[in-house]
């Protein structure tokens, strides 16, 4: 009779534990990444790809400081699968702020920078965009498929 009545009690137990964990595993696994980090891109910038000006400037990265304090981007380098690289100049991203690091010719300000290409960096089909520190480690990256047409949401 004990073996009975231990039986529902531990199965209860049991899944009292079991429930608790699912509770805080979904959180933990959902916590927006902190610090700098990629966040939206623009690989395939809208319509034509007529390589205007217009054009390369709907093709964008943005870099976003989730961080508590301002951070001074001189030396990071935006880079694709292929090459190609964005080195940051001397430009400080505020605590909380985004950078949208557009393809084409264009005027900086605290929010947009310009990579001054004539042609595109993003490939449409398939790419990877990296985010790397001036000592040459990896701070973040985000890859695309033709499936996440043309614009892909890092985190």
């Amino acid at each position: 009779m004990r073996i009975r009545t231990a039986a529902p009690l531990a199965l209860a137990a049991a899944t009292a534990l079991a429930g608790s964990l699912l509770v805080v595993a979904p959180a933990s696994a959902a916590a927006h990444q902190g610090g700098l980090h990629l966040g939206k891109i623009q690989y395939d910038s809208p319509g034509k790809d007529t390589r205007s000006n217009t054009s390369l400037n709907a093709e964008w990265v943005d870099i976003h400081n989730n961080g508590k304090s301002k951070l001074q981007l001189k030396g990071y380098k935006l880079k694709d699968n292929t090459g190609y690289t964005y080195t940051f100049g001397s430009y400080t991203i505020g605590a909380g702020k985004t950078v949208k690091v557009h393809t084409g010719r264009g005027k900086n300000t605290s929010s947009n920078v310009y990579w001054n290409r004539g042609s595109y960096v993003w490939n449409n089909t398939a790419d990877k965009a990296r985010l790397i520190k001036p000592n040459g480690k990896l701070q973040d990256s985000c890859s695309w498929t033709k499936s996440s047409k043309g614009t892909k949401n890092c985190h």
